[in-house]
């Protein structure tokens, strides 16, 4: 393999069975496989009806982000959910994709914050998120760690990382675990994914389920479509998640579905159910950050399912033009925002210039 350039080489690495290399910030760094041996979370009780899978808890942040009134928040933990769930208290779930965005997001009280491959969209730029390789998702779970000390943080495995074998899939787990520093991951599919599911949860990694529109998918969906407005797509949608409940899921995500299915897939579960797009009888609701807090300009696709809660594009751009005209005519730094010298030393300094430069 040719040396890396100077910045991250966006790349799908290749593993084998001794060593795997890591490109991060331009540095190779050789990885061996035995320390992907899962330092695994503190198991707590927590068992369905319709599963034997052990369930784990998150580390305990020492240093629990203070809320919006300045009260430190206790850090949340599948048992924290767990509870929200059996009280009805919705889940709160937001995405972020760097330290930035996931300090609002747990400063302002999410329950949940997600690492979403969404990211490739909505940070790099790109297309779609099945261009996201692991190296960046996790890149930015690092990021989103550092800024959110009490949510629960679930980080996307990508497109790639999962579906060649149960192995692969549990390999990209404990990574995302490990060097991402994520509290558990989030898988899309279906039925066809139980068996490895139920293998990522008894290598100690809790799992979220994603059904519905599942984006890593949809050029085989035939694009970004609703899903379950038919029966027989409706009963689909129930088999999977009831197939990924069974499996060892401890939460499943519901995308773009009729809201009177994504209720009553709801109902027939014994696990949280976060919305997208899926109504409001779900047990809690997740949106991408930028889409909600109105990031882009206007005119950029936004689902129909974003309100807009938020004009951040505005705002910015408001300042950064007041700042560009500021900037053009000089008002910009005034004084109060320059560093003052005394008057002595200011003639002694000039003193010193107009004797050196004499002519």
């Amino acid at each position: 393999m040719a040396a890396p350039g100077p910045a991250l080489r966006r790349t799908v690495f290749a593993s084998s069975s001794f060593t795997r290399t890591r490109l991060l910030s331009g540095t190779r760094t050789p990885i061996s496989h035995n320390t992907l041996a899962c330092r695994c979370p503190t198991p707590i009780s927590f068992l369905t009806p319709h599963s034997s899978q052990t369930r784990y808890s998150s580390y305990s942040s020492p240093t629990p982000t203070p809320s919006a009134n300045g009260k430190a928040r206790k850090k949340v933990t599948i048992q924290t959910l767990q509870n929200l769930y059996k009280k009805g208290e919705p889940i709160a779930m937001l995405t972020a994709h760097d330290f930035p965005s996931a300090h609002v997001a747990d400063v302002s009280g999410m329950d949940m914050v997600l690492v979403g491959d969404s990211l490739g969209m909505v940070a790099l730029g790109l297309d779609n998120t099945t261009e996201v390789v692991m190296e960046e998702m996790i890149l930015h779970c690092r990021s989103v760690v550092r800024g959110a000390k009490s949510a629960f943080i679930v980080g996307d495995l990508p497109m790639g990382s999962y579906e060649i074998s149960a192995e692969q899939a549990i390999e990209s787990s404990l990574r995302l675990i490990k060097e991402g520093r994520v509290h558990g991951v989030k898988i899309e599919g279906g039925e066809e994914l139980a068996s490895t599911i139920k293998r990522i949860t008894q290598a100690g990694v809790p799992v979220v389920g994603h059904v519905g529109l599942t984006p890593q998918r949809q050029n085989a969906l035939g694009g970004f479509r609703v899903q379950g407005k038919t029966t027989s797509s409706a009963l689909k949608l129930l088999d999977d998640a009831v197939a990924m409940q069974e499996a060892g899921a401890f939460m499943l995500v519901l995308e773009a579905m009729p809201a009177e299915v994504a209720a009553l897939i709801t109902e027939k579960l014994s696990i949280p159910t976060i919305g997208i797009g899926a109504g409001n009888g779900c047990s809690g609701q997740v949106l991408v950050q930028v889409d909600m807090t109105g990031n882009f300009q206007p005119g950029r696709f936004i689902p129909k399912f974003v309100k807009p809660f938020a004009n951040v594009w505005g705002e910015a751009a408001r300042g950064i033009t007041q700042y560009r005209d500021e900037v053009k005519s000089r008002a910009f730094p005034s004084e109060e925002y320059t560093y003052p010298i005394p008057k002595e030393e200011l003639a002694g300094f000039q003193k010193s210039v107009d004797e050196r430069y004499q002519k």
